[in-house]
Parts: C-alpha cells; structure tokens; sequence
C-alpha cells in the first residue's frame, strides 16, 4: 500500500483518489479552498438553486465507469440523469431558430432541413460523417491512452478528411473549422452552429484546427444529460465515493511545495509548515501553480535548467496559454417555466467577427452582443416553488483582462432576450460569476478555462503528459491530458490511476 497525496478536489484529482483508493492505497487530498469539485460549484439563495460551473454533463459514460469500478453501483443509483431533448435550441443572427434533437443525426438533418432550407441538413450529415472519422482516429490516443512519448505524430497529422476546395485555380482542403464551415457548410447559420462549439470550450475558430470537428460530434454520437439538482450533485456523488473509499479530505490546506528526496516526489508541504510524506503525489492544479510548487533546480543554471524541466514535466508538450474565461450570469424569475421550454438555447452573436476580436483579441466589447447560451432547466429542485424558474447565463469572455464585468452581465441579459422575451419583467434579482471568480475557484490565473486536447496545430491544443520529470509526481486534470471539461477530467483521473498502479508500462484502459 503506498501513501499518495493528491493536491486539489478537483472532478479530475477525486476520479483519481477514487481508484487509487479502490486498489489499496492510502490517499489524502489537500483543497486550498473549503469545498470540493473545483469550476464545480452551486450558488443557493432565497430557495433558487444554480450550477456556477458546467450546467451539463456530456458523455456520461467516464462516470458511469467510474461508479462500476470504485464500487460496483451504477452512476444512476447516486445522481439523476435526463437525457436532454431538444439537445439544444438555436437562435441565429438572421432570426431563425431551430430546435435540434439530441443523440439523433437522422433528427438533427430534418430539422435542420426544415429550418434551414432544403439541403443544410446534408451538408451537416455529411459534416457529421467526416467528424466521425476523425473521432474514430483520434479517440484511443487523444481520450483513452497516456500521453504518446512521440506526441508530434498527433500534432502534425490532421485527422479530420476535408473535402477538396477549388479557389481560382487552386485546389485547398480546409485547416481550420473556419474553414470547414466556408468551404464545407456554406451557410452562415450552418457556420456559427459549427463554431459554436469551439467558442463554447474557449477556442477561436479561425485558428482551431479542423480536427476540432470531433466536438459537435461527440454531442450529436453520444447525447446531452442533465443531472436532477445539478453538476454540482454530481461533484458531491464523486466525492461521497471517495469518501466511501476512505479517501481523506484536508479542506483549506494550501500546498506550497512538493517535497523531493534521492531525486523523486517525498510529500507535501502545506502553508502552516505541515509536511505530510507520500510515495507518490498528484497535483491537480494549473501548469504554473505546478511549477511554483516543484521542486526547483539548482540556482546556478536555474534558468536554462528550469525551462528543461517545464519542457520535461509536460512531455514535450507546452501548457495551453492564452485561452479565455466564462462570465455567468445567474437569474431568479418570478413565474414558472413554460411548458416545452428547451433546456439549453445558443443565441448567436449578431457580429462573429466583432466578437472573436473581443474574445482573442484587445478589442473592447461588441455593441452587437456576444453568443449567449441559455439554460432553463426542467428541475423542480432548481426553484423553491413551480411559480418561480431559475436561468443560467452564459458567454465565453477574456481571462485576466480588465472590463466591465456589470456592463456585459447587462449584454448577456439583452441577448437573451431574443429567447426569452419579458425577461426583464419577471426578473426578481441577478448574480453575477467573473473570470475573478473562476480563479478563486480553481487556481487558474486570470481564471482562464483549458480546452480539451485536439490533435493538429502544431501540438497546441495538447496538454501536458500526465507523468512529469519528477518520478513519483503526476499531474490530473483539466490542465494536463487529455484536456478541459468534465469527461476529460474523469479521464485523467484513469490515466493516473493507471500510471501509478500499473507503472510506465501502462497503456491505457481497454
């Protein structure tokens, strides 16, 4: 049995606590913070009830096994899941709307035929196929397999077959999902639709590779759940799992460095001067939070020395940097939700390019609003009556940069609008969540949100491999392979279950 201490309670450090507990070892996790789940977190006030982090949870199944192998119990016996449908409504620039079915590609072409105009639907069928091909290339080594040791094969080879595009003379294939959606899709709705999903996980379409296709395809091959009271539930069920596990929990015990001895990870040491000594440590935290807490190098050389060990600790790989963060916007309405209300609605930017200059640019804020994904979730548990409905709010906005935080709330709000008319009227008060608010929640400067990993692009939309340089220390999480959002998250966690109970040798789950 070997002592591991895991720094963070994060969704992707308790999936891991989880199954190194499972598989005998003694696991302490130390949170800086009072509560656990990291962005996972809820706001309570006056009997509303709101997800401050994820509102959704797509591909249940990371959890579902995760639930199997800690304990033998369906993930359904711990938490409620809806599958939602209509996986989403979408409110375009011009004034159409458009419902989409979830997990139905034969739906989601008749309806986009039918509000569209005859012949997007195929186009997006056919978009669908070729995505699948680059899922079907890409998912072993992307999602399900420790970083590869040789990761510039991922990085250099596109996976996604674009279809030859002639131009005066030139015959081009499309690099980027902007691409995709000019050369491919054709139609401005069928190309916002498209690059939604990169702005929803904070990637600019017109540098994000095409590979990135692998998005709206995981959502339409796989589905869109709810979770009964929230992703927040589904935060406290991990955690009640590792706590049947007899994980131990330390909550406000901020660790300030990762001890070494004979050229390995010790323990920690935590800000009151605890030390606490392990066989392993995993940290859940952002890339330079990692690095003020490693061990440092000798301070002669130090820095040509320490730039060869960030360049180690990552595989190769350098951390994400320059990603955006989220602004939420929660409010509480006076009268119930209307019957067939959808619970997730995408009102796209009037201005795409306005408003990507403002997201991955220095641009000031875009007068024409920025895309706005609304959330009227059909949960009793949400609202303290039926005679009241909880809306969630949310864009994709700069990390780190000054602006006026109550200004775009009231942007956001107005875009909203478009989908919910008479909102102002039955609105009862508002609360806002900043970029401020994220990193105070997760550590990530600037409150910056990392991606999932996509191949391509020059390896800049990997993350770091989950073993470092240090032997003995890990990383798990968002911020280390296999990327951002909730399934990645549990996925770390296996990687670095693996790596540690299997050794180096380990080549992922099967």
């Amino acid at each position: 049995m070997a002592r591991i201490a895991v720094i963070g309670a994060g969704m992707g450090a308790m999936a891991g606590a989880a199954r190194l507990a499972v598989a005998g070892h003694r696991v302490v996790v130390y949170e800086r913070t009072e509560t656990y789940g990291g962005a996972v977190r809820r706001l309570e006030r006056d009997g509303f009830r709101f997800d401050t982090g994820p509102g959704l949870l797509p591909l249940p199944a990371v959890y579902r096994d995760l639930f199997l192998k800690t304990g033998r119990e369906a993930l359904e016996a711990c938490v409620g899941l809806t599958q939602v449908d209509p996986s989403a409504r979408h409110v375009f620039a011009d004034g159409t709307r458009v419902s989409l079915p979830n997990a139905s590609r034969g739906g989601v072409v008749a309806a986009l035929d039918e509000g569209l105009g005859p012949g997007a639907g195929d186009r997006w069928g056919d978009f669908l196929v070729r995505a699948r091909e680059a899922w079907d290339r890409t998912r072993r080594p992307l999602l399900e397999e420790p970083l590869w040791p040789d990761w510039e094969v991922l990085a250099g080879r596109e996976p996604y077959p674009s279809v030859p595009h002639k131009r005066m003379l030139r015959t081009r294939r499309a690099g980027t999902l902007a691409e995709v959606g000019a050369w491919e899709l054709r139609d401005a709705r069928l190309t916002a639709l498209l690059e939604s999903y990169a702005l929803a996980h904070g990637l600019d379409p017109r540098t994000t590779p095409a590979s990135a296709a692998v998005l709206p395809y995981m959502e339409h091959a796989f589905g869109t759940w709810a979770v009964r009271g929230g992703v927040r539930e589904l935060a406290r069920a991990v955690y009640e799992r590792c706590r049947a596990r007899r994980v131990e929990f330390v909550f406000g015990a901020e660790v300030t460095r990762v001890r070494d001895k004979d050229g390995r990870a010790a323990g920690v040491e935590l800000a009151d001067g605890t030390v606490a000594e392990a066989d392993f440590v995993v940290a859940g935290v952002a890339p330079d939070v990692l690095r003020q807490v490693s061990p440092q190098p000798p301070q002669t050389h130090q820095t040509q020395q320490t730039q060869q060990l960030s360049q180690a600790q990552s595989g190769g790989v350098p951390p994400q940097r320059g990603l955006p963060s989220r602004l939420t916007v929660l409010l509480a309405l006076r009268g119930g939700r209307p019957e067939g209300t959808a619970h997730r609605t995408v009102v796209h930017a009037g201005d795409r390019d306005a408003e990507l200059a403002f997201v991955f640019g220095s641009a000031p804020a875009v007068g024409s609003g920025l895309t706005v994904t609304v959330l009227r979730p059909d949960d009793p548990e949400s609202v303290p009556d039926a005679g009241h409905e909880a809306v969630t709010l949310t864009a994709t906005v700069p990390a780190g940069r000054a602006q006026d935080t109550e200004a775009l709330a009231e942007q956001l709000v107005t875009v909203a609008e478009r989908a919910l008319p008479g909102l102002r009227e039955r609105l009862l008060w508002r609360e806002v969540r900043t970029p401020a608010d994220v990193a105070e929640a997760t550590g990530a400067p600037g409150g910056a949100v990392p991606a999932p990993a996509l191949a391509a692009a020059e390896g800049r939309l990997l993350h770091p491999a989950n073993s470092t340089a240090l032997p003995g220390l890990f990383a798990v999480g968002g911020w280390s392979h296999p990327g951002g959002g909730l399934p990645h998250a549990g996925m770390s966690g296996t990687l670095v279950a693996g790596l540690i109970v299997e050794g180096p040798e380990f080549r992922g789950s099967r």
